[in-house]
């Protein structure tokens, strides 16, 4: 698997390689979306809507792709969004990502529902980190995990909001998936034809949520988020929340512009446009598509950040051009996880890295803060 993640081209080729070594279940997992996964699709898609149109003779042989996100100097305007349980992908887990966007100069953002702990992530690295917050029944629970992200040294507050009820993910029962797993005789089939993924998960420790100090046994992820998290949830609460970490936070999962505008007016420093990579609500709109209207909304009252479909560096260029502050993605680098843990990663991000220089170069942009509207068409 090593010399093929050296070969590979693109965030397409990583993924091909994910889908050998990965476990169906587990593959499954990254890759699907909602219902008929409309939006999984159209999330990339629609980037196809614009055009780029470059600039020539502005002297781009010496490009910076680095920016600054919420006071913190980043080496790429992009950044690992938070996601579950990496143990499940590989062994390595969020170790091996946190310890990629520390190589990449870039932020790590924690999930709630990792399967590493906060403190062992704070302790890896000395990257800048953001730790990711789900809303939970229990209002101690949410008192503690700040308390504990805070002493761990992490910088910003990640609150999402998009996920009051789980989305109807239909890969994810069809394939018996549980965190922990659980391999029946319904499974051993694709376990046999995943011999990298059985050995690495026989021969760790047992995955869990690390951050919750409950046993909960094998159990899906819809039932934990129906049994764990409050769907009840308000704009009061947020407040509420934001009162609590009292210090630069984020609000992800908008895709309206006076949701925007509300998150903004509360407290929210930066806001990121995200539908949860098409998990939620099938037919959900891009976040390509809605990013010009918020951009223009919040008017500068907070950093915006774009999270979904990314693949290319021309997708990210056209996320700057619209006024996106930075990007943020999970699946292109946990495809890189499952193919070869830091390694796969690593080469994920160093594609992107990669493609973006290039193709400012090709834009005509030395910097970022060079990129702006007038290299953005809409394609009629």
């Amino acid at each position: 698997m090593k010399r093929a993640i050296e070969k590979a081209q693109n965030i397409s080729d990583i993924r091909a390689i994910a889908k050998r070594r990965a476990y169906k279940m587990v593959f499954d997992y990254i890759d699907g979306g909602a219902d008929d996964e409309k939006t999984l699709r159209h999330n990339s898609a629609a980037f196809d809507e614009y055009r780029l149109a470059y600039k020539v003779l502005t002297g781009v042989d010496n490009i910076d792709t680095s920016t600054t996100l919420l006071g913190t100097k980043i080496d790429v305007p992009f950044f690992c969004s938070p996601s579950a349980g990496n143990r499940l992908f590989h062994t390595e887990g969020e170790r091996a990502v946190a310890k990629a966007a520390d190589n990449m100069g870039t932020i790590y953002s924690l999930s709630t529902l990792s399967s590493v702990s906060i403190e062992d992530i704070a302790n890896l690295t000395s990257g800048p980190k953001w730790f990711q917050l789900y809303v939970w029944k229990d209002r101690t629970l949410v008192k503690e995990m700040i308390t504990r992200a805070k002493a761990a040294g992490y910088k910003a507050l990640i609150l999402t909001v998009d996920l009051p009820v789980h989305g109807n993910r239909e890969r994810d029962p069809k394939n018996g998936f549980t965190i922990p797993p659980t391999i029946g005789l319904n499974q051993i089939w694709e376990a046999i034809k995943s011999p990298a993924w059985i050995w690495d998960y026989l021969t760790s420790e047992p995955i869990r949520y690390a951050n919750i100090k409950a046993d909960l046994g094998a159990i899906s992820l819809a039932e934990f988020i129906g049994q764990q998290l409050h769907a009840g949830f308000t704009w009061d609460d947020a407040e509420w929340l934001l009162g609590e970490w009292n210090g630069p936070a984020v609000i992800k999962g908008i895709v309206r512009k006076d949701d925007a505008r509300r998150a903004a007016n509360i407290g929210f420093n930066a806001i990121t446009i995200s539908n949860h990579g098409g998990r939620q609500l099938d037919h959900s709109p891009a976040p390509i598509e809605v990013l010009d209207e918020i951009v223009q909304t919040v008017a500068g009252d907070a950093e915006i950040i774009l999270d979904g479909g990314v693949r290319r560096g021309t997708d990210i260029l056209k996320a700057l051009a619209l006024g996106a502050k930075a990007i943020s993605f999970a699946r292109p680098y946990l495809f890189g996880l499952a193919a070869g843990g830091e390694t796969g990663v690593n080469k994920a991000l160093d594609i992107l890295k990669t493609a973006l220089r290039r193709d400012m170069a090709l834009l005509g942009a030395r910097s970022i803060d060079e990129i702006d509207r007038s290299f953005i068409k809409k394609s009629q």
